[in-house]
């Protein structure tokens, strides 16, 4: 699977909350980047959008780099969305949504946002939004792409009749009964 294009991951886990980037999946193409990042990144509830966007359409900095001069590739302008990290301690969020914008390139976007948001961020993510593949925003697909997640139960291992009991009892319930 790796032969195929990155796809980077930002997921909303629910209404008024920001996009996240959460990770990246490989896929062929945006929708079928979006099923593999429902199927990866939203098992569980917390889910009401994703977003993906190839991730060599992506302009991405970090601190050190730019402190070192590093500006971003020259690219076309238009509307740039904003991730920033802002801290180590949430290993899990690689970038929260900031903001968007609009630049005649992206190294004006970068300048732009660095402008507005500071300079102590983590890593830079621009995302051109003609890069952005987005999952429906309608009640009827939060419903049908994340509502399932909802009835998933988290059994014990207890729950399982094998698991917590002495092979020689499941053992003896395979031949019929006690007879040791």
């Amino acid at each position: 699977m790796s032969e195929l294009p990155r796809w980077e991951v930002f997921k909303q886990d629910g209404p008024g909350k920001v996009h996240q980037a959460v990770g990246s999946v490989h896929a062929g193409d945006g929708q079928h980047a979006l099923f593999t990042a429902r199927s990866v990144f939203a098992r569980r509830p917390a889910a009401v959008s994703l977003w993906v966007a190839r991730a060599d359409h992506i302009f991405a900095l970090t601190k050190q780099e730019l402190d070192a001069g590093k500006g971003v590739e020259a690219g076309e302008g238009g509307t740039f969305h904003v991730f920033g990290k802002k801290t180590n301690r949430r290993s899990m969020v690689l970038g929260d949504h900031l903001g968007t914008l609009e630049a005649g390139n992206p190294q004006a976007a970068l300048d732009a946002a660095r402008a507005q948001y500071g300079n102590e961020l983590l890593v830079w993510w621009l995302v051109p939004e003609s890069a952005l593949v987005r999952s429906v925003d309608s009640a009827d697909t939060v419903e049908s792409w994340f509502a399932p997640a909802k009835d998933k139960t988290y059994k014990q291992q207890s729950s399982y009749g094998v698991v917590g009991q002495h092979a020689s009892a499941h053992n003896r319930a395979i031949r019929g009964g006690d007879h040791d």
